[in-house]
């Protein structure tokens, strides 16, 4: 005959969840499991990175606590003695202001995310009760609390609070009308001033955007300085994109491009973020026809090789989302730009016919990853291109001129070897074609480039 199963209960709160623990006893006293991580995330408990363990002795029954909402997760049992738990959303939304009690033994446990208030009054002399929690308590931190008697939230406790051992600042705290929401945690879009980072501002604008002056991926002790728990979504948009000058300002070229990464791949790691990161089809050598998200790397140039190793830092965050592209147009100077001024004053410029790949707009990119974060869809590597047949670079400027209302005729094509003569350029895959049948799996499907192409020199 089996023992009690492990279960997970949800509750009127969202996220708070109630875990009901075997406990096996016998003439030399009891056991449990109080955190079996593998069991219960199997079970729908978070998987939350506990990094701190509290204790709390109450001397005498009564010792009432709370409420607070602390900006972290918690986990909290009982060791020895009863507890009469009580928890209050507090954070912005729908939910504001739900109240849920239990009483908790050793048999029992909670979860109780964060901005949800709590608090607890020990029924029996003598009672410890624990908590594990996924920040380290930071000096000054301030959050919202709650008047243990507020009216709205209604707790029936137990031990009447006019019986109860309460500490001083938690009879003064406010009501319920009276308390400012937790607001969530915010993605944070770094290098925000790019041409993606503008597109990714647009697409998230509750997110806290700072480029280079603010915050240097490449600076191990900013990093280090900046309040990470306020996020919850890192949006890396900062790169050194200057394919041929990074062949020879290499070392700002790793920096930027695989440093900082890895710097971020760390930080990722500690705070539980979400990674998200952007790679280039010239992580590769263009000699396929095109390329999946699982093909070996094998770069060319230094801005290639910078990528690369980026990435292997990237995929080292266990949240993340490592998107490559090609040929990435938005708002500011980029190869579209360039030929429709080309075509308004009247030029008729040589471009190459022989580099094949597929334009790519920052609004594609920062639409596929509202998508990836929305659907929750597995962290890994996703290419991301506009959809449609390849083509080459001589192709999209004959486009751009039909647009400008000039003859596609008036682009003249040349081959790269062609071009380069006499320029200082790196080298380039001749074959940039990266596959999407990853991302599409998720039910996300790519508009075509040259309509997006259309629409955008339309203005």
């Amino acid at each position: 005959m089996g023992g009690p199963s492990l279960e997970v209960e949800a509750t009127p709160i969202p996220g708070l969840l109630v875990v009901r623990l075997p406990v096996m006893a016998d003439s030399r006293g009891w056991f449990k499991e109080n955190w079996q991580r593998e069991k219960m995330t199997a079970l729908g408990l978070p998987d939350f990175g506990p990094v701190q363990n509290n204790v709390s002795f109450n001397t005498r029954r009564g010792t009432t606590r709370g409420v607070h909402a602390e900006p972290w997760d918690k986990f909290v049992s009982v060791t020895n003695g009863r507890v009469f738990g009580a928890w209050v959303d507090m954070r912005e939304g729908s939910s504001f202001g739900t109240s849920y009690s239990i009483e908790i033994d050793p048999s029992v446990a909670v979860f109780v995310p964060r901005g949800v208030g709590n608090s607890y009054q020990t029924l029996e002399d003598a009672t410890t009760y624990s908590y594990l929690v996924n920040e380290h308590w930071r000096p000054g931190a301030a959050y919202p609390a709650l008047d243990l008697a507020d009216p709205t939230a209604a707790i029936p406790w137990p031990i009447p609070l006019a019986e109860a051992e309460i500490s001083e600042k938690d009879r003064h705290n406010p009501r319920l009308d009276e308390v400012a929401p937790m607001a969530p945690r915010r993605p944070l879009v770094i290098g925000a001033h790019g041409q993606l980072g503008r597109a990714l501002v647009a697409e998230f604008p509750d997110a806290r955007a700072v480029d280079a002056d603010e915050l240097d991926i490449t600076d191990a002790e900013a990093l280090r300085a900046w309040p990470w728990h306020e996020h919850d979504v890192v949006l890396n948009a900062a790169a050194h994109t200057a394919v041929d000058a990074a062949e020879t300002e290499r070392a700002e070229a790793w920096a930027a491009n695989a440093a900082g990464p890895s710097l971020l791949a760390a930080i990722a790691r500690e705070h539980r973020l979400t990674l998200v990161h952007w790679s280039s089809d010239y992580v590769f050598d263009g000699t396929a026809e095109s390329y999946d998200e699982d093909d070996a790397v094998c770069p060319l140039g230094v801005y290639g090789q910078s990528k690369a190793a980026g990435d292997l830092a990237v995929v080292t965050a266990p949240r993340h989302y490592l998107v490559r592209t090609s040929w990435v147009i938005g708002d500011g100077h980029n190869f579209v730009a360039t030929m429709a001024r080309l075509a308004r004053d009247g030029a008729s410029p040589g471009v190459v016919d022989d580099q094949v790949g597929r334009l790519t707009f920052t609004t594609e990119l920062a639409r596929a990853v509202r998508h990836l974060l929305t659907t929750r869809a597995p962290y890994g590597i996703y290419n991301v291109t506009g959809g449609g047949p390849a083509t080459s670079w001589a192709d999209v400027a004959a486009e751009v001129f039909e647009q400008c209302g000039r003859s596609r005729g008036d682009i003249g094509r040349v081959t790269t070897q062609e071009y380069a003569a006499g320029k200082a350029l790196a080298p380039r895959p001749a074959r940039g074609v990266l596959s999407t049948r990853k991302i599409e799996a998720t039910g996300f499907t790519p508009e075509d480039a040259m309509t997006t192409l259309r629409r955008h020199v339309a203005g």
